[in-house]
């Protein structure tokens, strides 16, 4: 039996997708043979009946694990990130996706890194998530977390919205655009980078703010620290929404504000021992190397 610090493991497996239940299996084994107690989402065991685990929703996979392996892309890493987010329970991500930026172990170096995890060789990260709320005359109306990012848009019409941007109380400025994005530095490598934001190192305490194709080009990204209060509010009637990671939507009514703070309470990702940020950002968005490593390779 491996002596470790993680006793019990969860298991989060792509949302509606079977594609993940031969990694699942494989975990099964994997954390079976080393003697750890293994539960299993309720939302993994509805898609994937085989498993044979025990069973439990999101608020009890964070109150009794000390571990949670998310099995499918980046996406189904922010859904965990979100429902997990006042548990402190630490996440590690196998890749089923495409991109991989959050999921950084692949299927086949499964047991080889999970061994280290479990030996104490790993990486330890803190990350921070974003609490977005709409309210109206003080009440809140709705509210979600966001690990990537919080984004005001226009819902179904072909024209921009204005929008008024304060923080901390002080008024930023009022942009006519498709929409706004209220990012974190994990989001930098999203939506934000797609709308010209800079990529903002992970552990960074700060924020960017990026207008998604702005009608004054003098509108650029803000970056600010990531402690202020972001309060935006819809100048015009034109329909709006707030989308919090591309995976939940909030509408937006006229005269109600969108206010954006850090979450208290961290992430805490577990990366392989030999992780490294900017070689994730050489991989992922193909940076060029030297002309003469290019030559040798």
């Amino acid at each position: 039996m491996t002596i470790t610090e993680f006793k019990t493991v969860g298991l989060i497996g792509k949302y509606n997708d079977t594609s993940a239940e031969e990694t699942l299996q494989s975990l099964k084994r994997f954390f079976s043979d080393k003697g750890l107690d293994i539960l299993l989402d309720e939302g993994t065991a509805n898609n994937l009946p085989n498993l044979e685990l025990t069973i439990v929703d999101r608020n009890q996979l964070g109150e009794r694990c000390d571990l949670v392996i998310v099995v499918g892309g980046d996406g189904s890493l922010l859904n965990a990130a979100r429902s997990l987010a006042n548990f402190g329970v630490p996440l590690v991500g196998i890749n089923l996706g495409r991109l991989g930026f959050l999921t950084d172990i692949s299927p086949d170096m499964l047991e080889t890194c999970l061994s280290d995890i479990l030996q104490g060789d790993y990486q330890a990260e803190e990350r921070f998530l974003l609490h977005a709320r709409i309210e109206r005359d003080g009440e809140i109306i709705s509210e979600s977390f966001a690990f990537n990012d919080v984004v005001l848009h226009k819902w179904d019409i072909a024209r921009m919205i204005e929008i008024d941007t304060y923080i901390d109380d002080r008024f930023v400025n009022t942009i006519r655009a498709d929409g706004l994005i209220v990012s974190s530095p994990t989001g930098s490598t999203a939506y934000a980078l797609s709308g010209g934001g800079p990529i903002i190192q992970s552990n960074l305490d700060a924020v960017v703010i990026v207008p998604i194709c702005p009608h004054t080009m003098t509108n650029r990204p803000i970056v600010v620290d990531a402690n202020s209060v972001i309060k935006t509010v819809v100048a015009t009637h034109n329909q709006a929404q707030v989308t919090c990671d591309g995976q939940i939507n909030l509408g937006l009514s006229g005269g109600e504000q969108v206010i954006i703070e850090k979450h208290a309470m961290p992430v805490r990702l577990i990366h392989p021992s030999k992780y490294d940020y900017f070689e994730v950002l050489r991989a992922k968005l193909q940076w060029g190397g030297r002309m003469e490593d290019k030559k040798t390779s």
